[in-house]
């Protein structure tokens, strides 16, 4: 199965949803005030903030009057056009080498199993990669880092329980330098974005990432789950405060009907997308490309 078909089924909740609902608008309202304020609240409905729905609205109401075409065609295909510029608003990154990436997020949005698929991906492209374990809070968190990083066959440096996390990041940087490694990926506890000092903790990793490898491309990688919905902004907000966010990677997007919000993310934040998961499995995450998933969710 293929990138596109995976990722298409990944957003089948988000697509069965805006498609049953644009099916009932464009059957019931004639283009005009009343299909636009309808249209809206569709795109709110699929967790695109009250803004940015409003803005989408908007530039598609001025470009149908504009070209005077108002079949059903032009404006879906002027609402894909719309979706995706929003999406791209947030330049992404290309990941460079050294690179060193930390995943940051709440507790259960899938940091853990991500860094083992992160592994996996890098290795595919031919980069070494070492993980480092500096979740030295969770019980058992270094064991199931330990499963991932057998299952995607990479060096893993890890600490006991209550250690240090910049101590964890120290030595497994030391290491990638020793060794040449092309990619470390650093676990991190899963913390509130309200709690001040766990996020005093990022900062200190970070401090220690700029220090030991100040010639590595460093990325800061929020994970979000995607049912969070737009709840997902106050986090990346805060987050971002904190650290300067370098992009999102998005999971469970097969288990949410509102994957909508990543629209208002990147255009509101300035915070993109980068990697997706797209299933389960160990090689089920990938680039993200946001013409795909607009693709996917029309």
């Amino acid at each position: 199965m293929g990138l596109f078909s995976k990722l298409k089924n990944a957003l089948k909740k988000t697509r069965d949803g805006l498609s049953s609902a644009l099916s009932n608008l464009f059957s019931r309202d004639k283009i005009g005030d009343e299909f636009y304020d309808d249209l809206e609240e569709i795109l709110i409905g699929a967790d695109i903030s009250v803004t940015t729905a409003e803005e989408v609205v908007e530039e598609i109401r001025a470009e149908a009057k504009h070209e005077k075409l108002k079949d059903r065609q032009f404006v879906t295909d002027l609402l894909k056009d719309v979706l995706e510029e929003k999406l791209t608003e947030a330049e992404i990154p290309k990941i460079e080498y050294p690179a060193v990436i930390m995943l940051v997020g709440v507790n259960g949005v899938g940091k853990t199993t991500t860094v083992g698929k992160l592994a996996n991906y890098f290795l595919r492209q031919g980069k070494s990669v070492t993980v480092a374990a500096a979740d030295t809070f969770r019980a058992a968190a270094a064991d199931q880092l330990t499963v991932w990083a057998e299952r995607a066959k990479v060096r893993i440096v890890k600490h006991e329980e209550g250690s240090d996390p910049s101590a964890v990041v120290f030595d497994a940087l030391s290491s990638a330098k020793a060794k040449g490694t092309d990619v470390v990926i650093v676990d991190t506890a899963g913390r509130l974005h309200v709690k001040a000092h766990l996020m005093e903790e990022l900062k200190k990793m970070s401090r220690v990432v700029d220090r030991e490898m100040p010639n590595a491309h460093f990325y800061k990688l929020l994970v979000l789950d995607a049912t969070t919905g737009n709840n997902a902004a106050s986090q990346a907000e805060i987050f971002d405060e904190a650290i300067e966010l370098d992009g999102i990677v998005l999971t469970k997007l097969d288990s949410s009907a509102k994957g909508g919000f990543v629209i208002s993310l990147c255009g509101e934040l300035g915070i993109p997308v980068i990697f997706t998961g797209v299933g389960e499995g160990i090689e089920d995450l990938e680039l993200f490309d946001p013409e795909e998933f607009i693709d996917g969710i029309l």
